[in-house]
């Protein structure tokens, strides 16, 4: 039995220490606990995390290939300021990646796919509703990326993922604000139509309207 229990544990091996770092920290930059600005002392973090300095540094250095933290030499790691240009190009290069994988999507989508997604957006709903910024981020990812899949482009996807991960800063602002959580039911359910319809242009339409009407909302903010 030990035996059994041993190879059981070598094939599915817990995250590492440094996966765990990972996603604590993207966990505190979505709900907020890490700020645009704020400087990410890695003595700190490391105490805080229970975990040496190692794991804290590996993580750092992957979420500053993402955009999300920037090192300044001298000075250390800050959680990356907000920037409009930098928002702009992000979600631009998203619009001409997404329209591709939204194209060949509506092709490979099935009934169950449909019900499938449906079940997802429930969820966004339900935390959209419930100002649970956190759930509202992974069921948001959850749902668009339940369609994108569809389109069974695997380097496309990994692509348009490391730009979302890039962006997960500028969607936590936007979740924040109750007006916004609100106005995706409606634009997710415009997605949604277009997709059951298998209609390829309203459902690049309506991703890209989606899209647009969080960059305006973040301009604003930024721009403040």
């Amino acid at each position: 039995m030990d035996s059994a229990r041993d190879n059981v544990s070598m094939a599915n091996p817990g995250p590492t220490a440094a996966e765990t770092v990972l996603q604590e920290l993207r966990s505190a930059l979505t709900t907020g606990h890490l700020l645009p600005g704020q400087q990410l002392i890695q003595e700190d973090l490391a105490s805080d995390l229970g975990v040496s300095r190692v794991p804290i540094r590996e993580s750092l250095k992957i979420l500053e290939g993402e955009g999300q933290v920037t090192y300044h030499p001298n000075r250390g790691y800050f959680v990356t300021e907000l920037s409009a240009d930098d928002l702009i190009e992000l979600y631009r290069i998203r619009e001409i990646l997404e329209a591709e994988a939204l194209a060949k999507a509506v092709v490979e989508v099935s009934d169950a796919d449909i019900a499938d997604i449906e079940a997802i957006l429930s969820k966004v709903n339900e935390a959209a509703k419930s100002g649970d910024v956190a759930v509202l981020t992974e069921t948001n990812r959850a749902f668009h990326f339940a369609i994108i899949e569809l389109s069974g482009m695997n380097r496309l996807s990994r692509l348009i993922r490391q730009l979302w991960d890039a962006s997960d800063i500028y969607r936590t602002v936007y979740f924040r604000d109750p007006v916004n959580r609100e106005r995706i039911h409606s634009e997710h359910q415009e997605i949604m139509d277009a997709l059951k319809s298998r209609d390829a242009q309203a459902l690049i339409r309506a991703q890209n309207n989606h899209r647009e009407h969080a960059v305006q909302a973040l301009t604003t903010v930024i721009s403040r």
